[in-house]
């Protein structure tokens, strides 16, 4: 008999969410021998949306579909899942809104859905945090998951690494595959690091490649503001990639990765960040990978800059005590 393994998403009703899930029934993220048992998680007023979603998965005739539930109701939702997929997350209110404003509104969200995991889940739920700001969502939701695994939550940035990797291809004329070893550090958010120093294009390191000025100043500003750019073009938000990025992220979590790949976790304390924290790190087979060595100032100096950021990020959660 074929395992059943229950995931929860959460924002089921918008356009992550929508491509998300065609996308990830379409993979064989889980094995042959697992069923997925889906629960589709979002306000009261959207569920007649979610419906029209699960109808349409259900005429996709997906195989290894064993189950759909579309609820409002967060405790039937995250009983015994096996994974949450935390997408759902209140947009900032106007363009002169602050950070601070995003974490407010955010925050008390995801205490509530941390504290229903640590009630509900199964004990070896793993929980990637999507909605953003995602590294403190995610801060948040762990603190308030006292009885869970805290090496079990993740913040997605692997959509940043895909944004830099696609950047450097872009500007070199190469394949993306023959852009290697972009690791994205610290925070999913204007502070982030895409490491360029480290980062390599058919097999010469990008800063040999193109010059550094062009990196530290465009490439870096192209990255960070990949997602407003997109926006400015949509007038949507990123949906396809970011659904792609959860995806991506998942099949490493679960399958492995023969590579270091990008992915916001709990520090123990690596590289100089306070331990606690969730931090954009190289990971891979499930811990960081350390004995990176930042030997130039400027990537020194981002690496504090992203570490800072974070850290009034958490004062503001402390502040608001969603996080003691």
């Amino acid at each position: 008999m074929k395992k059943r393994f229950k995931i929860v998403v959460t924002g089921a009703a918008g356009q992550v969410a929508y491509a998300f899930l065609f996308h990830l029934l379409s993979s064989k993220i889980f094995g042959e021998d697992v069923t997925l048992e889906l629960r589709l998680l979002d306000l009261p007023n959207t569920l007649q949306r979610i419906h029209g979603v699960q109808m349409e998965i259900e005429d996709c005739l997906f195989s290894n579909l064993a189950k759909i539930i579309c609820t409002s109701d967060a405790n039937e939702a995250m009983t015994d899942v096996d994974l949450a997929v935390l997408i759902g997350s209140i947009p900032r209110r106007s363009v002169t809104a602050s950070r601070a404003d995003l974490i407010k509104d955010n925050s008390r969200i995801f205490k509530e859905q941390g504290l229903c995991l640590n009630n509900k889940a199964s004990r070896d739920v793993k929980v990637l945090v999507v909605g953003n700001p995602c590294n403190t969502n995610c801060l948040v939701a762990l603190n308030n998951a006292k009885d869970l695994s805290r090496d079990n939550f993740f913040a997605m940035t692997l959509l940043d690494e895909n944004r830099a990797r696609s950047l450097l291809a872009h500007k070199t004329e190469v394949n993306v595959n023959a852009v290697e070893n972009v690791i994205v550090w610290g925070n999913h958010s204007s502070s982030m690091f895409p490491d360029f120093y480290h980062a390599k294009i058919n097999d010469k390191f990008a800063h040999e490649v193109l010059s550094e000025k062009w990196l530290q100043e465009d490439f870096m500003h192209l990255v960070r503001n990949r997602g407003t750019e997109v926006i400015k073009a949509r007038g949507v938000s990123s949906g396809a990639s970011a659904a792609s990025g959860i995806v991506g992220t998942l099949e490493k979590i679960f399958a492995g990765s023969r590579e270091p790949y990008s992915l916001g976790c709990c520090s123990n304390g690596q590289y100089g960040v306070d331990e606690g924290l969730i931090f954009s790190f190289p990971y891979k087979n499930g811990k960081v990978v350390e004995g990176i060595a930042h030997a130039s100032d400027f990537a020194k100096e981002q690496m504090q800059k992203t570490i800072e950021e974070l850290r009034q990020e958490r004062e503001i959660a402390r502040e608001i005590g969603v996080i003691r």
